[in-house]
């Protein structure tokens, strides 16, 4: 199942870093961005988890919270947060149950070998629970300003 832009985007509850809970009940009536990575502390996700945190101020000032998922335990996560002093909530999705429900456990294919793996995906998610924009198979360079310049043409 993949959702698209204008669906309305799947409940989802997670651990997250720092003993929090992300829901999307939790964020009913506000805008977030909700973007998954593959792999804690890697180059590409610490590239793109750090850009995020760059654009925090500016996601915050126009009432955007951002949640980015992987499928690592929570361990590592918390580790990679600390790390580059992540402040926004990164969760645990390790039965990928979540990931399913939104279409980023795909099936990957490295050096011939095939298998599953999360998608680096991104979608921002109105104040309304619905899709408003979806980015899949994410180039980390320069997307956490196109998906700021997307957050701020929101109503």
């Amino acid at each position: 199942m993949s959702v698209q832009e204008g669906d309305a985007a799947p409940d989802f509850e997670m651990p997250a870093t720092n003993g929090r809970t992300v829901s999307k009940q939790s964020l009913h009536g506000k805008p977030f961005v909700l973007y998954f990575y593959p792999k804690a502390d890697t180059p590409g996700c610490t590239k793109e988890a750090c850009a995020f945190q760059e654009a925090l101020p500016q996601l915050g000032h126009i009432g955007i919270d951002v949640i980015g998922v992987s499928p690592d335990k929570i361990k590592p996560i918390e580790k990679f947060a600390e790390k580059y002093q992540l402040t926004f909530p990164l969760a645990s999705d390790e039965g990928h149950a979540v990931a399913d429900k939104y279409g980023t456990w795909v099936e990957k294919s490295m050096y011939g070998r095939k298998y599953m793996g999360m998608e680096r995906t991104t979608f921002l998610i109105d104040k309304a629970g619905k899709i408003a924009k979806a980015w899949r198979k994410v180039s980390v360079t320069g997307h956490a300003a196109d998906v700021l310049a997307a957050a701020q043409g929101l109503e």
